[in-house]
């Protein structure tokens, strides 16, 4: 059983999980000998003060960098097609995640921000599919980026199953 402590989850068998986010490390779970499932409730939300703090925030704006990067190479007939529509979809995923993070207080516009980012998601796998198929990005370079792609997705996907734990209560004192 795990159980909540200081720092993070102590389980039973005696390892420790860090954070939320450790969750999607399996590596991180496995050793740690912790269940895979842990609610969410177990960890602190209180101790993260901004979206750049968490964990999704950083993979989705490292891989709409290396996307950026990737893209300056393709050819400038693409600079106003395929180069601004999978900059722009890439960047707004965590765009849409610091919106999320403000419009905490209301699940709904949670969720519908989150909801926001999993749909630009969608959109930059599109994109790096077509650069693929267009020969702009090796087959490798495709898999590292949807491999990110896919983990942006898969966190989002619990964030919006488990929303209610990103809720803050707190109202404005008048």
């Amino acid at each position: 059983m795990a159980v909540p402590r200081a720092g993070g989850i102590q389980c039973q068998y005696g390892g420790v999980i860090r954070s939320v986010f450790e969750m999607f490390d399996s590596k991180t779970v496995r050793q740690s000998g912790c269940p895979t499932v842990i609610p969410l409730s177990y960890f602190p939300m209180n101790r993260v003060q901004s979206y750049r703090e968490l964990e999704i925030y950083r993979v989705a704006f490292e891989l709409s960098m290396r996307i950026f990067a990737a893209s300056k190479t393709w050819p400038a007939e693409e600079r106003y097609a395929l180069t601004d529509q999978v900059r722009r979809a890439s960047r707004s995923v965590g765009a849409n995640l610091a919106e999320a993070w403000s419009k905490r207080r209301y699940e709904a516009h949670f969720v519908s921000k989150l909801s926001d980012a999993d749909a630009e998601n969608n959109e930059t796998e599109h994109w790096l599919h077509t650069a693929s198929t267009c020969g702009y990005i090796t087959d490798g370079e495709l898999e590292l980026l949807l491999e990110m792609n896919r983990r942006v997705g898969a966190m989002l996907g619990k964030m919006m199953a488990t929303a209610a734990s990103f809720v803050t209560s707190s109202r404005p004192e008048l």
